[in-house]
C-alpha cells in the first residue's frame, strides 16, 4: 500500500513538471480584464464586482480597464494585438458575432479569442425621460407609426442586441426610427436625461434613475417581468415576440495555453459563484449564465453562424 501511495505521488509530480513553465507561474502579474464599455455603466459595475471577487482566487489581482466604442468589441481588437500568455482577458458581448457581418473587421470572434467561461446576460428595456407623453409601449409604438422617422433613440451602439431587437421590431410592425449610437450605458443616459433622444434602449443601467423618477420605464425584453418592476410588462406579453438577454462571457487571445486557460476558468467560476457577484447581479435583474470553456466556444460558433441570418434579414449584410 505505501509502495503503491509512493507510485502514486511520484507521477502526480512528473505531471506537473510536464506542464509548461509558463502554465505553472501563471499567474505572474495582476490579470487586465477588458471592460468594453464606459465606466459606470451596468456591464462596468458587474465586471468589477466580479473581478474582485475572482482576486481571492488568484495570486494576483484582475483589473478591470474601460476601453468604451466599436460597439463593444475593442476587447477582442486587443486580445489580437496580444496574443499573450493570458494576463489580459475581455469581456465578449453579443455584438462580436454580427459586426463582422455588417462592416469589414480587421479580428474574427472564432480564430482570435480563446473562450474561458460563460458569465451572465443582461435584462433589457426601454425608456423614456419622466416627462415624456409617452405612458405605455404601445402609446410610443403608435406615435411612431404616425410619424415616419421622427422617433430618436438611442441604443449602446451599432450592431448591439439594444440597437437589433429594436430594428427587428421595426422591420415587424412596419416603422421607421431614427437609430442614434453611443460608446455605452453612461453615455446613453446622459443623453435621455438631457433630453438629447426621445428614448433609450439598455440593459439596467437606467435602474436608478427609473427609481429616482427621472426616466420612465415602458417595456422590458425577458421571459418573464422583473422583480425590481413588476409592473412592467414585457415585450413577449405586449404580444410582440420578442426575448433577448444577449449572453456574453469572457475570453482571452487565441493560443494562450490550455493550461492557463484552466486557471482562467477555475478561478472565474469561484467568482460568478460569489455571494457578493451574486448581489450585484441582482441588482441589474441578471442571472448567471455559466459555461465550460469548451461550451462556451461552441456556443460562439454557432452563434456565429447563426447571427448572418438575423442580419440578412435586417438587411445588415455587407458584402
Amino acid at each position: 500500500m505505501q509502495r503503491r501511495t509512493l507510485l502514486k505521488a511520484a507521477a502526480a509530480t512528473a505531471a506537473v513538471h510536464a506542464l509548461p513553465a509558463r502554465a505553472q507561474s501563471f499567474p505572474s502579474k495582476p490579470i487586465t480584464l477588458i471592460c468594453p464599455w464606459p465606466a459606470g455603466g451596468s456591464t462596468d459595475v458587474t465586471l468589477r464586482a466580479l473581478a474582485e471577487a475572482t482576486s481571492k482566487h488568484l495570486p494576483h489581482p484582475v483589473v478591470v480597464e474601460n476601453r468604451p466604442g466599436a460597439g463593444g468589441t475593442l476587447g477582442i481588437v486587443a486580445l489580437k494585438a496580444n496574443r499573450g500568455d493570458g494576463h489580459l482577458v475581455a469581456q465578449i458581448p453579443l455584438g462580436a458575432y454580427r459586426i463582422p457581418y455588417m462592416q469589414k473587421v480587421a479580428w474574427d470572434p472564432i480564430a482570435d479569442v480563446e473562450y474561458v467561461i460563460g458569465v451572465s446576460g443582461y435584462m433589457f428595456g426601454l425608456v423614456v425621460p419622466a416627462n415624456s407623453p409617452f405612458k405605455t409601449f404601445n402609446e410610443l409604438i403608435e406615435w411612431a407609426r404616425a410619424n415616419p422617422g421622427k422617433l430618436d433613440y438611442g441604443s449602446t451602439g451599432t450592431g448591439t442586441s439594444p440597437h437589433l431587437m429594436m430594428e427587428e421590431l421595426a422591420l415587424a410592425q412596419g416603422l421607421k426610427l431614427n437609430h442614434i449610437p453611443y460608446k455605452g450605458n453612461a453615455d446613453l443616459m446622459t443623453a435621455l436625461l438631457s433630453g438629447q433622444v426621445m428614448a433609450g434602449t439598455d440593459a439596467t443601467g437606467w435602474a436608478p434613475h427609473v427609481e429616482a423618477g427621472k426616466l420612465r420605464l415602458l417595456v422590458t425584453w425577458g421571459e418573464r417581468r422583473t422583480k425590481r418592476f413588476p409592473n412592467v410588462p414585457t415585450l413577449k406579453e405586449l404580444g410582440f415576440g420578442i426575448v433577448a438577454t444577449s449572453p456574453y462571457g469572457l475570453g482571452t487571445s487565441k493560443g494562450v495555453d490550455p493550461a492557463v486557460v484552466k486557471t482562467l476558468h477555475d478561478a472565474f467560476k469561484k467568482g460568478l459563484e460569489d455571494p457578493k457577484h451574486l448581489e450585484v447581479l441582482e441588482r441589474y435583474d441578471q442571472e448567471l449564465w455559466y459555461k465550460s470553456s469548451a461550451e462556451y466556444a461552441e456556443y460562439a460558433r454557432q452563434t456565429f453562424a447563426k447571427e448572418r441570418a438575423l442580419m440578412e434579414k435586417l438587411g445588415l449584410v455587407k458584402t
